[in-house]
């Protein structure tokens, strides 16, 4: 419990870099249930945490499962990081114009200046040599809704 908490602290601030955090039960069990119960009854109704938050895990009982949730996530999604103000996610294949357009418009409420557009890698990824061959989106990102970001990459891996 106490590594899931960290875990999640981290991409809810951004000091970490989000992952498929998955917590996995065993068959039956109700042991991360109760302690999502807990985080939903206490943390999000005392509005510490976000509903979207809620968006940065999974729990299942079932291996098979959380195996699937880890692969889609990295399904089309490959990496990200921040440049200087453009929030830059390399993928695996470009998004079409019309994705974009609906992402634009889905996402709004997390961008903060510079609409999603694709993009080539940026000077500092060339200078370091960083998967200069994946397509990338960029975006200025509000640094705050980490949990919607979070959905934002499951879109990118349904495309």
């Amino acid at each position: 419990m106490d590594e899931g908490y960290e875990a999640l602290t981290l991409m809810q601030t951004g000091k970490g870099q989000l992952m498929p955090l998955v917590l996995v039960d065993r068959p039956g069990g109700t042991y991360w249930k109760t302690w999502d119960k807990h985080v939903r009854e206490h943390l999000l109704r005392d509005q510490l945490i976000s509903p979207d938050d809620l968006n940065l895990y999974q729990i299942t009982d079932d291996t098979d499962q959380a195996v699937k949730i880890i692969t889609r996530f990295y399904r089309n999604f490959h990496s990200s990081r921040f440049v200087k103000d453009l929030f830059v996610m390399r993928l695996k294949h470009a998004p079409t114009e019309s994705a974009i357009e609906a992402m634009n418009e889905d996402f709004a409420d997390i961008i903060a200046g510079e609409k999603i557009k694709l993009s080539g890698p940026m000077p500092e990824e060339i200078e370091r040599g960083e998967h200069l061959e994946l397509p990338r989106i960029a975006f200025g990102f509000n640094r705050r809704d980490y949990g919607r970001l979070r959905q934002l990459i499951d879109v990118l891996n349904g495309l």
